[in-house]
């Protein structure tokens, strides 16, 4: 049997980091393989499993070897609270855009139009994972597999589509772009096959995004107030779609 650590150097270049207990109780609830996992504590880490997260205790118990604290922390960028890591095979581009690509759609796609901030762009995928949506697209130059991405979606990476496209490459469907001078969300009714957009935190909309939207929409602000942070308009939106019914 390959020592644990001699394996997480020879895989960490190629797989994703799951940076903490959370991380990687969701990526193993939504199918992740996980090929390694350590914890400083295996005895803690179980216990954790026991309170929060019974439905994966057995697999955790399976593949957590316990590490010195100082080996731990030697195979993260920074040491997590619960001190517990793993490296998961990241899903294959093909298969993410298949999934994106599929039609009839039941619920939304969510891009990312030229995020600068991985924590905010981690936050939204976390969101969307909970509101079932389809995938998470980002466009521009970060990558939405970065580790500090991941850990912002605490391993809800793996519950949904996360990938980086072009403009030109995005997913068919109505696209609805957010921005200050459209119409009223509360007005409209959001399809399922909907492709809702949301521009970067400083500069909004890309060019190419603003001409290839179908429908500018605003969420509802008081006056002089300046924005809402990107993944409270992404938590808006989705909320607003799933009351549709309603």
């Amino acid at each position: 049997m390959t020592d644990p650590v001699t394996l997480w150097h020879r895989l960490a270049g190629d797989t994703v980091l799951l940076d903490g207990f959370h991380a990687l109780k969701h990526a193993l609830r939504f199918g992740a393989e996980v090929p390694v996992a350590v914890a400083a504590d295996r005895t803690a880490a179980l216990a954790l499993a026991d309170e929060l997260a019974p439905d994966v205790r057995d697999g955790l118990a399976a593949l957590l070897t316990q590490v010195p604290p100082e080996t731990y922390a030697s195979l993260v960028p920074r040491p997590h609270p619960t001190a517990v890591a793993a490296l998961a095979v990241r899903p294959s581009r093909e298969s993410n855009l298949d999934k994106l690509a599929a039609t009839p759609r039941t619920a939304p796609v969510v891009v990312l139009d030229n995020p600068r901030n991985l924590g905010n762009a981690g936050a939204v995928i976390r969101l969307a994972a909970g509101f079932g949506a389809t995938g998470v697209v980002t466009t521009g130059t970060v990558d939405p597999w970065h580790p500090t991405v991941v850990r912002g979606g605490a391993g809800l990476h793996f519950a949904t589509a996360v990938e980086r496209l072009e403009v030109s490459e995005l997913p068919s469907g109505p696209l609805f772009a957010l921005d200050p001078e459209g119409d009223d969300i509360r007005g409209v009714k959001l399809p399922d096959d909907a492709v809702l957009a949301f521009g970067s935190e400083r500069t909004g909309l890309s060019t190419a995004l603003r001409a290839r939207a179908d429908h500018l929409l605003s969420l509802p602000m008081r006056p002089q107030v300046s924005s809402y942070n990107l993944a409270t308009s992404v938590a808006m939106t989705l909320y607003h779609w799933s009351c549709r019914g309603t």
